[in-house]
């Protein structure tokens, strides 16, 4: 039998479905090291400790790293393309921008290709803006605030950091204070409200109302 001939035991797919695997490390290709951790510095991402010949940086937030290196990858320098999350991608412009990194407009997709501006609904995934390092390797930002269903598990929402939590949390008083505009009276049990609300937005159930 061959290495790419493996035969699964009935089952084997179920089981692999509640194997845990983490994304921990995203690859790019860059010409100048050195030039590349200047910029990656820039940006106030965390350096971290790694062997030698490797640069691993990890954005404010994420699980996940970006490695840089001399001899990592054959692929070529720019090439890249890779997305960060963001909560409000206006801001997020704006303190790049702030940081002196060249970020285009932002745009959201039509039906006959992208629009500038963006999303007028603020719907998630919508609203997006792109800057590159300078090798020409890609980095998409992209607005979102709520979950497609099922893309996140209940009990497994977490926030990468305070800002975004606090983020979160006032999206939810907003969302609240419609819900108690609705109801005529306040909500002595808005404790539990919020819980629902910040687990639901993560998870893409159904929002509270």
């Amino acid at each position: 039998m061959s290495t790419t001939d493996v035969r699964s035991p009935a089952g084997g797919a179920a089981r692999l479905g509640n194997l845990d695997m983490k994304l921990e490390v995203a690859v790019i290709p860059v010409a100048d090291v050195d030039r590349a951790k200047e910029f990656y510095a820039r940006l106030g991402w965390r350096l971290d400790r790694t062997p030698p010949g490797v640069v691993q940086f990890t954005p404010h937030g994420s699980a996940c790293s970006v490695q840089f290196g001399p001899d990592l990858t054959a692929a070529a320098p720019g090439s890249a393309l890779e997305y960060l999350v963001v909560s409000d991608v206006e801001a997020a412009r704006n303190q790049l921008v702030a940081a002196g990194v060249e970020v285009d407009e932002i745009f959201h997709p039509g039906p006959d290709g992208p629009v500038p501006g963006r999303d007028p609904e603020r719907r998630s995934y919508f609203s997006r803006a792109a800057f590159r390092d300078p090798d020409g390797n890609t980095w998409l930002l992209q607005e979102i605030t709520t979950r497609l269903p099922g893309r996140v598990e209940a009990a497994e929402t977490s926030f990468g950091s305070a800002s975004d939590l606090a983020a979160a949390l006032r999206r939810a008083a907003d969302a609240h204070g419609e819900h108690e505009k609705r109801t005529g009276q306040a909500d002595p049990n808005w404790p539990d409200w919020y819980a629902d609300y910040l687990v639901a937005e993560q998870s893409g159930a159904e929002l509270p109302t």
